[in-house]
């Protein structure tokens, strides 16, 4: 493992100005903002690995350090044994070099309106969220003006077969041609595929300004380090704001085979379009698979028939194979979208519309006793069962990739997850087919974090 002693760099485009009180916020090497920053700007620098455990990641490059120094013409960032793979020659490599500034924009921001007195964000009520998720987003620069609709989300596990990961190429491709951008979580996979697809797209069609937006947040981008095609990198608080600022800038939504992660954002969309409040917001949604890996989707969506009911399979559409069909849906949802938001004199850059309840924003800890306390019950109107679902989801991704998650798992030993017995055979029979095709981890045997008890 190659490593880089010492490397100075400086903000090309990314962060020109923070004030001072801004840099002194996170210059603390003990502080936990300082911590949170260290650790995601490894990350960056890791760009293009492929492992998937962020304790592995910490443990490897456990001598890594980087400096922030104050000068009166702004900041510099001072690396120390950090991987060789972020440097040309002894040079840092330009995308990354923004990216690393990237997170310390997105942290720096966030933990000053937090923290720090005026113009704090309102954590605390719907509209507040919506407006912070809003103001991060518009701070890196995501949210654009005056730009017809063109965004498609790609959402995907990083852990698939080949061919899956050539499917979602081609799908990319397909979108890159119609001139569409997309958005995924910025790893390996599912979310890396449609955009080096678009990239060749958008060359043939001689589209220079083709946009590859990657959104994460901390615990996720420590084991998922950005694929090298990511051009606009943000890094949102949490899960929940990482969610919302998907459906918010999404004009369309392209779902590709994946494992608990990718069920856990199907679940918060789905909680989403369930809420009597959005019944007229429309949001594109397409399952897609290759020819081979149908048994995915047809899990997923009679997972979805039987614990949510057959009203929630209205809202997708499900496409095997066939590619520049999967692109020529998504164009007609963008278009769909931009005549509803051209009607209701809607912003095209940000989907105010959609309600998003508190229950679905406010972050959810994957403790041992919130795991353990959650509501499964069918009693529950349709848009609350999916929101507990996606909850009990979002834990077993934090036992498998996130270091905090793994830390608690190794500690007091599995998640216990319990409630209705029908929704939990459901729930055990489609995390028994993630596991059986190999969709939980990248690399060795698969050790459950969680276990079912009813």
């Amino acid at each position: 493992m190659k490593l880089i002693n010492k490397a100075t760099v400086r903000p090309a485009s990314s962060l020109n100005l923070l004030s001072r009180r801004e840099i002194e916020g996170v210059m603390n090497t003990n502080d936990e903002v300082f911590q949170l920053f260290r650790q995601c700007a490894l990350a960056v620098l890791n760009t293009g690995s492929e492992q998937d455990d962020a304790a592995q990641v910490l443990a490897d490059y456990e001598d890594f350090n980087i400096r922030i120094i104050s000068e009166s013409r702004g900041i510099k960032l001072e690396v120390s044994n950090a991987p060789a793979s972020a440097f040309v020659d002894g040079r840092m490599i330009r995308g990354i070099q923004d990216h690393l500034f990237s997170a310390l924009r997105d942290i720096v921001y966030t933990h000053h309106k937090i923290s720090l007195g005026g113009g704090r964000f309102d954590l605390h009520s719907e509209i507040g969220i919506t407006d912070a998720v809003f103001r991060i987003l518009r701070n890196a620069g995501v949210v654009k003006p005056n730009v017809k609709p063109k965004m498609v989300v790609c959402w995907g596990g990083h852990s698939i077969k080949r061919d899956e990961y050539d499917y979602t190429k081609h799908v990319g491709y397909q979108l890159g041609l119609r001139d569409l951008h997309i958005a995924t979580g910025c790893g390996i996979g599912a979310m890396k595929g449609p955009m080096k697809g678009a990239v060749v797209g958008h060359g043939k069609q001689q589209i220079r300004d083709g946009r590859y937006v990657g959104i994460t947040e901390p615990g996720i981008i420590a084991s998922e380090s950005p694929n090298p095609t990511v051009n606009e990198l943000v890094i949102l608080p949490d899960i929940e704001k990482r969610l919302e600022a998907f459906v918010r800038l999404s004009h369309c939504i392209i779902v590709f085979p994946g494992g608990a992660g990718t069920a856990e954002e199907v679940l918060y969309l789905l909680g989403l379009l369930l809420h009597p409040d959005n019944t007229t917001v429309p949001v594109p949604l397409i399952f897609a698979a290759p020819s081979g890996s149908e048994d995915y989707f047809i899990a997923l969506d009679q997972f979805i028939r039987n614990t949510l009911g057959e009203a929630a399979s209205q809202y997708y559409e499900i496409i095997i194979g066939q590619p520049e069909k999967v692109a020529q849906r998504a164009r007609d949802g963008v278009e769909l979208v931009q005549r509803y938001r051209r009607k209701y004199q809607e912003s095209y850059a940000y989907n105010w519309r959609m309600s998003v309840p508190q229950g679905l924003q406010q972050p959810f800890v994957p403790s041992h006793e919130n795991m353990l306390n959650l509501n499964l019950s069918s009693d529950l109107p349709g848009y609350e069962l999916a929101a507990e679902l996606r909850r009990a989801f979002s834990g077993i991704v934090a036992g498998n990739v996130k270091a905090e998650g793994i830390k608690r798992v190794n500690e007091h030993g599995p998640y216990i997850i319990r409630g209705e017995k029908h929704l939990l055979s459901e729930m055990d029979k489609l995390l028994h087919g993630f596991v059986a095709q190999g969709r939980m981890k990248l690399k060795g045997k698969y050790s459950p974090c969680y276990r079912i008890v009813t």
